[in-house]
């Protein structure tokens, strides 16, 4: 076969991070219902894509907790229809490992242990566990291994907590 090499384009819809234009759709209502919206993520993954929100409120998230808020944004969805196609809904408490999606969510859980996972290499690297410090100039600041590392936080495409050991067993806890 001669000519050009052929080129293929293939679109990556990365919506792993919290997704603006959906967390103002859902917020308003999550938040009158008394809950936090810690993020929303879809992962278009055909024909398994999954849409999950995640929720929170000071008490902890049980089932039913889950199950009323499934029911409310899913009354969203079929109004607004934001997202083409097929996906599953799951709506979760943040767990023992929370996720982080914005700049607020670092700066609350500074001192805890995070795992981060980039867009791009940094040292070769893509996945870090460290420290938290905090976050300054839009940068998330890490200490890995008495090491300084500063990440962009739009290139970040997933932060979550490294569950901490209850004290005197080896039972995780999240901070």
């Amino acid at each position: 076969m001669s000519g050009p090499p052929a080129h293929f384009l293939f679109l990556v819809v990365d919506m792993q991070q919290s997704n603006p234009r959906l967390r103002q759709l859902f917020g308003p209502v999550v938040e009158s219902m008394g809950y936090e919206l810690v993020g929303v993520e879809f992962q278009p993954r055909p024909p398994n894509a999954l849409l999950r929100i995640y929720i929170d409120k000071e008490s902890g998230i049980n089932l039913a907790d889950c199950e009323q808020v499934s029911h409310q944004i899913s009354g969203i969805l079929d109004v607004e229809d934001p997202i083409p196609g097929h996906y599953r809904l799951e709506v979760s408490s943040p767990g023992l490992d929370r996720p982080l999606f914005e700049a607020a969510h670092y700066m609350r859980f500074a001192g805890h242990e995070v795992k981060l996972q980039l867009h791009i290499n940094i040292n070769g690297k893509k996945k870090f566990t460290g420290r938290l410090r905090g976050v300054e100039n839009q940068e998330v600041v890490l200490d890995c291994d008495g090491e300084e590392l500063r990440v962009p936080l739009e290139q970040i495409d997933k932060a979550r907590l490294v569950p901490e050991p209850w004290p005197g067993t080896s039972e995780r806890r999240a901070p």
